[in-house]
């Protein structure tokens, strides 16, 4: 079959993150940015002024009965996205879902078994997974500059956006969990999460999660919505170097400390016992410059051309939504550990993204 010169993309969900969807699809000279669905007036109209030649509607089955409408990309809330996914995918179309992926594990498995079995491309907005800083701490990490990493932390705390139907964890949490979990290259193990509803009953504000790894590697996650400040930075320190992401920082988000502390390896009295503490330079690596979710939606595009495996695909989802699942059961039960290992074994099998041995896959 010859291939299509142009693929036909709609977006459902013109809120908040679609008109960015809408925005970066049309820039891309590969697809046709053909038609988006919201059920607001007002936000079709402006997508009308912004874009004449896009169709507009306040049904989405428009969209997923027009056989010429080949891919969607769902920016709706996240109650609504297995629906949506699921007769997307069943109408034939290929999915992009924005994080978090969908309410549930078993979800994320459902979407997963219909893609596959309907030859579709299933991929989950992560979009930091694209970005330059996030793909030069990995390849930073993967080379062994930074030693083994001890520990993480990572903050993203703003003032709002309240979310009416999802708490701070389901909100703010996939993006750190996402970026965690690439860079190391493996899940945690078990989950410990502690949060407080302030202002909405049973809707966390503010929350922090610690994710414990196989290996000893911690990582600590906090997320508000209740700061003062915007902060987006993450710290991970490893036993040669330390690094610091500052994605708010627009000329040096990432920044690389020399700096470490070892102890004696052998010593006869506890007076012969002292820390070796070393302090050298600090440098930002050069960065390449562009847009991560544009980078994620040309991804999205040549998945579905060339029939690949998108880098951040429904494992990937289920990887994230199995974490915030037991992240969320932690926040219920004064924040004792949940461990992690239902779809353990059965998402390292399914993705080259994991190395570790077959026991640790148990």
């Amino acid at each position: 079959m010859k291939q299509k010169e142009k693929i036909n993309i709609a977006v459902i969900g013109c809120g908040y993150w679609g008109p960015n969807l809408i925005r970066n699809f049309n820039q891309i000279s590969s697809c046709s940015m053909s038609m988006c669905c919201d059920l607001i007036e007002s936000k079709l109209d402006r997508m009308r002024k912004l874009y004449p030649s896009i169709r507009t509607t306040k049904n989405y089955m428009e969209i997923l009965n027009d056989p010429e409408i080949d891919a969607v990309a769902i920016a709706t809330p996240v109650l609504t996205h297995f629906d949506l996914g699921k007769q997307s995918i069943l109408h034939g179309k290929h999915v992009l879902m924005e994080k978090p992926m969908v309410s549930s594990s078993s979800q994320c498995l459902e979407l997963i078994r219909l893609s596959e079995e309907q030859q579709k491309v299933l991929m989950v907005g992560h979009t930091f997974e694209y970005a330059a800083a996030v793909n030069k701490i990995k390849e930073i990490i993967e080379s062994g500059e930074t030693g083994e990493i001890l520990y993480i932390t990572s903050t993203r705390v703003n003032l709002g956006l309240f979310q009416p139907d999802i708490n701070v964890v389901m909100d703010l949490a996939p993006h750190d969990i996402s970026i965690i979990i690439y860079i190391l290259g493996m899940e945690p193990n078990s989950v410990n999460a502690q949060g407080k509803s302030h202002y909405q009953t049973e809707i966390e504000d503010v929350a922090s999660i610690t994710l414990n790894f196989h290996n000893g590697t911690i990582a600590f996650i906090h997320n508000s919505w209740l700061d003062p400040n915007k902060i987006r930075r993450t710290t991970i320190v490893g036993s040669k170097k330390m690094l610091v992401y500052d994605d708010v920082n627009p000329q040096e988000k990432i920044k690389i400390y020399d700096k470490g502390v070892e102890a004696p390896s052998y010593y006869n009295t506890f007076g012969e016992f002292q820390f070796s503490y070393r302090y050298g330079d600090i440098y930002s690596p050069r960065l390449e410059d562009y847009e991560p979710l544009h980078k994620e939606a040309k991804h999205f595009l040549e998945c579905i051309r060339e029939n690949k495996k998108p880098i951040s695909d429904g494992y990937s989802g289920l990887r994230v939504i199995s974490v915030l699942e037991a992240a969320n059961k932690s926040l219920k039960n004064s924040g004792k550990a949940v461990p992690i290992s239902k779809y353990r074994k059965m998402v390292i099998d399914s993705s080259p993204l994991f190395t570790l041995p077959a026991q640790q896959a148990q």
